[in-house]
């Protein structure tokens, strides 16, 4: 296994329990190898010589508070970039901000990674409404990405689809030794907050959106924890309000609490 600590089925499937009890995440058997990966930098930094002593200080929650949430941070995987899945930012921009009229628009990105996601949607609602109040929620499984949120420093090959105009007038790109990347504008920033919320657990006081996110997460849950979350979030909208799922994605079978406008595209009935 390239020099990394070996992993047995039996080792293997105790992180498969303990990953899908704290984050409803369904790991396949091929994913054995991916696991071994992740994990053998946190067993050589702790000096552990085995994954099944690893999953024990994991699950000893009284001695080791922190290292469940290291655990899945490590197992997460968080691939974004700005303007992805373009269709779903057409629809928020022509078809939702266009006809809207109410006291405060808010959207929530109840996975969003690094932050991407958040930020095109900010750099959308500034674009039509203006200083219109407005605010974008963001809010991942995973520590470890937030802080990438808060900071908004991104490598160029992060900009996707992103357009020249955006770029100018939402960013700034950096300069000597931070060329090849660029910071979120403040004017932008300052209309996001972010969030640590695991959608497992009970969702905190954190009010209703006209617009919920969740794209791409839940390849990752079985039908019973994708009825769980669905549900919550569907409580969380406001009346007519949009869900918005991965393209690969369906709530066929797991909610009646919203009807689909298009794929992946629902609405609260």
């Amino acid at each position: 296994m390239n020099g990394l600590i070996p992993i047995s089925d039996a080792e293997f499937e105790l992180f498969r329990k303990l990953i899908f009890e704290t984050a409803g995440i369904s790991m396949a058997p091929e994913k054995k190898t991916l696991v071994a990966s992740r994990l053998s930098k946190r067993l050589a930094q702790l000096s552990l010589n085995s994954f099944r002593k690893y999953a024990q200080r994991v699950a000893d929650r009284i001695h080791h508070p922190d290292e469940m949430q290291m655990m899945v941070d490590l197992l997460t995987t968080n691939e974004t970039y700005f303007f992805r899945e373009p269709k779903h930012f057409d629809f928020l921009s022509n078809e939702v901000l266009k006809s809207w009229s109410g006291n405060q628009f808010r959207v929530w990105s109840a996975a969003c990674s690094t932050g991407e996601e958040v930020y095109t949607i900010a750099m959308l609602l500034a674009e039509r409404l203006g200083k219109r109040p407005w605010e974008v929620y963001g809010s991942d499984i995973s520590t470890r990405v937030l802080k990438s949120c808060t900071q908004a420093v991104y490598p160029l090959s992060r900009l996707g689809s992103m357009s020249d105009n955006y770029l100018h007038k939402y960013c700034l790109k950096g300069v000597r030794e931070q060329e090849g990347m660029f910071m979120v504008d403040r004017k932008i920033r300052e209309r996001c907050q972010f969030h640590h919320i695991n959608l497992m657990e009970c969702i905190p006081s954190i009010g209703q959106f006209d617009v919920i996110f969740l794209r791409n997460v839940m390849i990752y849950f079985d039908i019973a924890n994708k009825a769980k979350v669905v549900n919550k979030l569907v409580d969380l909208l406001k009346p007519n309000g949009h869900l918005l799922i991965g393209h690969s994605e369906s709530l066929h079978g797991i909610t009646d609490k919203v009807k689909m406008l298009r794929p992946s595209i629902y609405t609260k009935q």
